[in-house]
């Protein structure tokens, strides 16, 4: 039988599953599923179902349906222009503002341990919990419905908000990309990214990691710009890569400029 929980969000959806499970596992962080198993028998080859692979799935049609509609929509864009706009539009930045007016953190499973430390407020799991659920809603009831939602809920609000007619400047979500262009704009090296430190385990890992800048191809010994810890090594580096920008745009020279910043 159906929880209040769960039939309070299909009306939000827009759609009753004829699956609940799916949108269970969707939900299902693997702190939950890994504490389920612990509690019960070992049985050969089982695993108590979270929404990682969900999560996978999720991410590929979000990018396909997004891809599509900005191909559609808006012809006269160059494929750098395009490729900018579906990066902001499937952005950690934007999903978590469409997961939060989903309200998906009320519905979370979590494991004790994620929700003592606020799990239901973190923007990866509520975001990887949204790719789950657009995945969902594709394997229970196709991808008109996928494509419905995705359009209607994530796409074309923020194209509103954003105003291309007059075109808006978009917000940086590529900041590794933003860093390389603005290093090869000035004539320097392309940054170095050096993972320095893995913790945690294995369904709850945490990357740390540093991105180094040279003033030139002469300089051998480059600087450290910027280090940023994520629960994936991309995230990590692109929060490192934001530091490495903000630092750089507060001086033309990035190492002078890093090494201010140790000063103070």
């Amino acid at each position: 039988m159906k929880s209040r929980d769960i039939t309070a969000l299909e009306e939000t959806l827009g759609h009753q599953f004829n699956r609940s499970e799916l949108l269970v596992q969707a939900l299902t962080h693997s702190s939950q599923a890994r504490e389920v198993e612990s509690g019960q028998p070992p049985r050969l080859g089982l695993r108590a179902g979270d929404n990682e692979q969900l999560e996978f799935l999720g991410d590929a049609i979000l990018g396909l349906v997004t891809s599509e509609e900005l191909f559609r929509n808006f012809p006269g864009f160059r494929e750098g222009e395009l490729s900018k706009l579906r990066a902001h539009l499937v952005s950690e930045r934007h999903l978590i503002r469409v997961a939060q007016e989903l309200e998906l953190g009320h519905y979370l499973r979590l494991g004790r341990g994620e929700e003592k430390s606020g799990g239901r407020s973190k923007t990866t799991l509520l975001v990887d919990a949204l790719e789950a659920v657009l995945a969902a809603m594709y394997l229970d009831g196709g991808m008109e419905l996928a494509r419905r939602f995705i359009v209607q809920r994530i796409v074309f609000p923020e194209l509103k908000r954003m105003d291309l007619e007059g075109r808006t400047a978009l917000p940086i979500t590529d900041f590794k990309s933003a860093l390389q262009e603005t290093m090869q704009a000035k004539g320097y090296p392309q940054p170095s990214y050096v993972l320095v430190k893995e913790e945690g385990p294995e369904h709850n890992k945490t990357f740390t990691v540093e991105v180094h800048l040279r003033p030139s191809a002469i300089n051998a010994n480059p600087e450290l710009v910027g280090r940023a810890t994520g629960s994936t090594k991309k995230r990590a580096e692109q929060d490192a890569a934001r530091q490495a920008l903000e630092r750089l745009a507060a001086s033309l020279d990035p190492v002078r400029s890093s090494r201010d910043k140790a000063r103070g």
